[in-house]
């Protein structure tokens, strides 16, 4: 089954009086990379929402987003007085006054602005208690992610079935083309030797080994039939349910070289007409290719 890398996914859950809203997209991306954004209260879970995106998606770039609405969502925190700090720009005020005879109160809103003189430590008691929400947001999001990567697969894979027919159609065409390769060249080199020696006789022999050599070297016979063994190749991996993006586009490659030989050994501008349209289908088939997983 494909599955395509380009998806969206959302889903709500609402445990008691908290709501929690999750968001994923998943993106194109070579090997897999999950980017989590979660309140900074709870970044404790990341591990473990990162191992449940993990267990459903082994490619692509994933964007997860989580939000918590209610009277569990809110940033809970413990309030400590840094006293190291205040000890610190008390002196700091102390030695302005002296030394530059400044007035020598301190208002403590003035101490309030000072950076980190209130410390704010996340409170950690209810942080449990949000756990099978966050877990269970997730699931479900990844559920409704799952369901679009499956349909837009669905239609990747209808693409490919009508790419790999025509390709298959323009195979058919080379092969049945090829045999008269063969007859045209020596037809071509016979009139030419005719038309150089005038009426001098044309030596069969020789004539006959310059057609033997041109046919072996024009033989695409193995190209036609390996190129033929990568397209039900192709085809195979319809049915496979692991990630195949990787390995189709491999296949892809290997294909298109031996599409490039047959040009190449076949020296016919029909066979040269109909490669250059074969090459056009798989960088098509190869565009479809980096949306699989």
């Amino acid at each position: 089954m494909f599955r395509s890398m380009t998806a969206y996914g959302r889903a709500e859950y609402q445990l008691d009086d908290t709501l929690f809203v999750a968001e994923i997209k998943s993106l194109n991306n070579r090997y897999r990379d999950i980017i989590l954004r979660i309140p900074k209260t709870y970044q404790p879970f990341e591990k473990d929402l990162r191992a449940i995106v993990s267990s459903k998606i082994r490619r692509g770039r994933v964007e997860v987003s989580i939000q918590i609405e209610g009277s569990g969502s809110g940033e809970l925190y413990d309030l400590e007085l840094n006293v190291p700090l205040v000890t610190s720009y008390l002196k700091i005020f102390n030695q302005l006054a002296e030394q530059f005879g400044l007035d020598q109160e301190v208002r403590t809103e003035s101490l309030f602005q000072m950076k980190d003189v209130i410390l704010a430590k996340p409170e950690e008691v209810a942080l449990e208690k949000v756990r099978p929400g966050l877990q269970e947001v997730m699931k479900k999001a990844l559920d409704s992610l799952e369901l679009m990567r499956v349909k837009e697969g669905q239609a990747i894979e209808a693409d490919f079935e009508k790419r790999l027919d025509l390709l298959e159609q323009y195979l058919t065409e080379v092969e049945e083309r090829a045999p008269d390769l063969v007859e045209e060249y020596r037809n071509r080199l016979k009139n030419k030797m005719n038309r150089l020696l005038n009426d001098v006789s044309v030596d069969e022999s020789r004539l006959a080994q310059e057609i033997v050599v041109f046919a072996e070297r024009s033989d695409i016979t193995e190209e036609i039939v390996r190129t033929r063994s990568h397209l039900n190749q192709f085809r195979d991996y319809f049915f496979v349910d692991d990630p195949i993006g990787r390995r189709l586009d491999f296949l892809i490659q290997e294909i298109n070289r031996e599409v490039n030989t047959l040009s190449v050994k076949a020296s016919d501008s029909l066979i040269s007409k109909i490669v250059v349209e074969m090459k056009a289908e798989l960088e098509r088939l190869r565009e479809q290719v980096q949306n699989l997983e």
